[in-house]
């Protein structure tokens, strides 16, 4: 029987080791965050600092409803600016940390676990005023077609 060729670990994050093993045709599909794949944005929408993101999903890849699909990080002190979209519906979810939210001029604080849907031609943006990292995944689903 083969076995696959044993490996060190490439690397390690929040503890856990990766694959061992030689990677598979799906295994080589695999990106990770931390290992380089997220790029820095300098006053996303006109917001504070230097953000860390990366797009993992584009509408011209896979047309579908779906934009796009971001994940991203705001270090503390950054921000991405107050903004608008056109006919779509952009939705911020928190997987980590917490901040303060403008949505169509309310401000409020949000942390791990929310979903934030930013409504069509809404006014939104976030800020990281924590003392940690806020790791967020924002997708669009649009245009809607005036499907409010």
């Amino acid at each position: 029987m083969n076995q696959p060729a044993h490996q060190e670990p490439a690397s390690t994050h929040a503890g856990r080791a990766r694959d061992t093993f030689s990677p598979g045709p799906a295994r080589a599909r695999v990106s990770n965050l931390y290992d380089g794949l997220l790029r820095e944005v300098t006053g996303d929408h006109g917001g504070e600092g230097t953000i860390r993101a990366h797009r993992a999903y584009r509408r011209q890849d896979a047309p579908a409803p779906i934009a796009f699909v971001d994940l991203v990080e705001l270090p503390p002190g950054t921000s991405i600016g107050r903004h608008r979209h056109a006919d779509d519906r952009e939705t911020y979810v928190i997987l980590a940390g917490r901040g303060r939210m403008t949505l169509d001029g309310e401000e409020f604080e949000v942390g791990e676990g929310d979903v934030i849907p930013n409504r069509p031609y809404g006014e939104h943006g976030l800020a990281n005023d924590s003392d940690g990292p806020l790791r967020l995944l924002v997708f669009e689903v649009g245009p809607l077609g005036g499907d409010l």
